[in-house]
């Protein structure tokens, strides 16, 4: 037997023991290494196997925890239903209208990514027939966009936004980092150059530009500007989904998964190619480091606020 199988046994014999309950903190890559005295890569490749397998799942900063199951993965099923075998409706159920079913595509999305989505899955959710959903909305396309428009009609502007196009821009960025903090999938829907017709997006592209309004700026410029501000959000909030899905698929967190690059890091630090990145990494590795993306967003924009030049501008 593979040595990995043999982790994998040992752990789901503890999680469905009870030795490891729900919740629990399962060991790290790191420690699976040491305890069975195998490489980083085969302790990673068992908890990827437990994730694959549903036991387990990585939690963001928090490591990989047991996540079930309710019975031994050896025993017989139950007859239950069908997860996505819909239920009828009674008459006390709420009626099918186009809000319900773009709420549910935008659970659906945030629990489990926008490439997860699908008519089936969203019916499965509303406890319905998937035909029923084509006669509010008709693809899955059109539920898409639906779905991003109320997303992005989420948060607003005050009437009387504060003072100076810094504090505004800041504001504006600030407010699109939030969606992208509550919906991952929404930057993962269009590049730049082909923005979407949504009414709520264009809210925030109201915001911006009435803010670079008044600065001399060309009409140009100013397109430039608001599209220089969004694809920066963007560009920050492509990661967060990113990071789910890569968390997902390997059943490692940030930190255990590079707890497995570990070696190849070691490699590089000792190439003399590469002195200054050695250098780098060698002082984070013995100070502690982490990537933290809302902190990365935060000191981006404020470089990117610096560089503008409107300040000179401003009164």
């Amino acid at each position: 037997m593979a040595r990995y199988l043999t982790i994998v046994d040992e752990l789901r014999r503890r999680i469905t023991d009870g030795e490891l309950p729900p919740g629990a903190k399962v060991p790290s890559t790191r420690k699976i290494a040491a305890e069975w005295g195998v490489a980083m890569a085969t302790a990673a490749k068992a908890l990827a196997t437990l994730s694959h397998e549903g036991l387990v799942r990585a939690e963001p900063r928090s490591g990989t925890v047991v996540v079930g199951p309710s019975r031994p993965v050896n025993a017989p099923k139950q007859n239950t239903p069908k997860q996505n075998t819909p239920r009828p409706r009674t008459g006390n159920a709420p009626e099918l209208t186009r809000e319900r079913i773009v709420r549910a595509g935008i659970v659906t999305a945030d629990v489990e990514g926008i490439d997860a989505l699908s008519m089936r899955g969203v019916a499965a959710r509303l406890s319905v027939a998937p035909m029923a959903l084509y006669k509010h909305v008709g693809s899955k396309e059109e539920l898409v966009i639906l779905m991003a428009d109320a997303a992005f009609g989420e948060r607003g502007y005050p009437t009387e936004p504060p003072a100076g196009w810094r504090a505004r821009l800041e504001l504006s960025a600030r407010t699109m980092w939030s969606l992208y903090r509550r919906h991952p999938w929404l930057a993962q829907l269009a590049p730049i150059t082909r923005p979407l017709p949504l009414p709520n997006l264009l809210t925030h592209a109201e915001f911006i530009l009435s803010t670079l309004d008044g600065y001399g700026l060309t009409p140009a410029a100013m397109c430039d500007l608001h599209v220089l501000l969004f694809s920066y959000v963007q560009g920050i909030a492509i990661h967060l989904e990113r990071e789910q899905q890569a968390a997902g698929s390997s059943g490692l967190s940030e930190d255990d998964w590079m707890d497995t690059q570990a070696p190849a890091m070691d490699t590089i630090v000792n190439d003399s190619r590469y002195p200054t990145f050695s250098r780098v990494l060698a002082t984070l590795n013995a100070e502690g480091y982490d990537l933290v993306l809302d902190k990365l967003f935060e000191q981006g924009l404020r470089a990117l606020l610096d560089g503008l030049g409107l300040g000179e501008l401003s009164a």
